[in-house]
């Protein structure tokens, strides 16, 4: 009968007749194949009792707290038996497997990456491409370390079951270019088995590249803002002068400059928008073509769809500032030509709209 730590905890101690049934280090040894294991239990969340005090086989709840920061309850043994054979190799957590979600790759073979298989439809769509062998690239990656990893997920000794090898310049067979033995991306050796790819190290077709959450994110709360040490300097003086407009109307926070996520965004588990308002719960971002009219389109445009998106999961709203007529990308985006007074009166608008009109006028200095 599975029960909680406490109350296994005090059975114990009644049917051993000794405030300790089991000493610190008891089972040190049971535990020592899963170094991943050992990282997500804490014993302030399990009533002090340490891991190795814990029996594998014990049926017991106890609480872990994965390496993005989600804290769930398992048992020794389901945790130990999830996902696969090898558990050290693997980090497993119910909230990461339910928000991770299959990445749409582009369709030419080409583009996609070699530790996923290629599926056939993207072979009818381009007819004169050719896939990967069935004995080398992609055919060599099936398998749960290939296509089921999760997201930002940093096994311990190895690389990271979410990273993928992607070769994206030419369609590989086995392994090899397809058409000539030109470099891959500039000035690399082709790719020929454990050949190099852009002078870096060998990478084989199909071998993951290595994949890491930065550590540096404190734990709090998603949805939580604070001042990050990753977060870079400000891009613009517009935004310089954006944020000094703001703060001459309304005495918000702004020292704040990340969110903290559910889930990573790239190699990090916040978000760094251009403005952040924690009272509010508003991230301001502004948006131009740039120097030479290539920022925000094209990928970089589905890569601000993903950033809003990260960021609304955590109940946050963003409201973009787009010049250059770019297109707006939500309900509460502004097209506007440039900043001026104009811009600043119908951002505090926007925030009235959002938030009411006597919370964000408290602020009004």
């Amino acid at each position: 009968m599975v029960e909680p730590v406490d109350a296994w905890w005090r059975r114990r101690q009644w049917s051993r007749g000794t405030a300790v049934p089991y000493a610190v280090g008891t089972f040190r040894e049971a535990w020592a194949s899963y170094p991943v294991l050992v990282r997500q239990y804490h014993p302030e969340w399990n009533h002090g009792v340490v891991l190795t005090q814990v029996p594998p086989l014990a049926e017991v709840l106890l609480t872990w707290e994965c390496d993005v920061g989600h804290v769930f309850v398992a048992t020794p043994a389901e945790q130990r038996s999830r996902p696969g054979r090898e558990r050290r190799r693997s980090v497993w957590c119910p909230e990461c497997q339910v928000q991770a979600q299959p990445q749409r790759w582009p369709v030419l073979p080409e583009d996609w990456p070699a530790s996923v298989p290629v599926p056939q439809r993207a072979v009818r769509s381009v007819g004169r491409q050719t896939l990967p062998s069935a004995r080398g690239g992609a055919a060599a990656a099936r398998g749960p370390a290939a296509v089921g990893a999760l997201p930002g997920a940093v096994p311990s000794g190895g690389l990271p079951p979410g990273a993928v090898a992607s070769t994206r310049r030419r369609p590989v067979r086995g392994g090899a270019p397809v058409r000539g033995g030109g470099p891959v991306r500039g000035g690399g050796a082709p790719v020929r088995g454990g050949g190099p790819v852009g002078g870096g190290a060998p990478v084989r077709s199909g071998q993951p590249i290595p994949r890491v959450v930065c550590p540096k994110t404190p734990r709090l709360p998603s949805g939580e803002s604070f001042t990050s040490t990753c977060a870079p300097a400000t891009a613009s003086a517009v935004e310089a002068d954006l944020r000094a407009a703001l703060q001459e109307r309304f005495a918000f926070t702004f020292s704040h400059t990340a969110i903290r996520l559910d889930r990573p965004f790239f190699d990090h588990v916040e978000a760094w928008p251009d403005i952040v308002l924690p009272e509010l719960r508003v991230a301001i971002e502004y948006d131009s073509t740039g120097r030479h009219g290539l920022e925000h389109v094209g990928p970089r445009q589905e890569t601000d769809r993903r950033k809003d998106r990260a960021v609304r999961s955590v109940g946050w709203e963003v409201v973009r500032i787009r010049t250059g007529r770019l297109p707006a990308l939500g309900p509460y985006d502004l097209q506007v030509s440039g900043i001026s007074r104009r811009t600043v009166d119908q951002l505090a608008d926007t925030l009235r709209d959002l938030r009411g009109p006597l919370f964000v006028d408290a602020y009004a200095r």
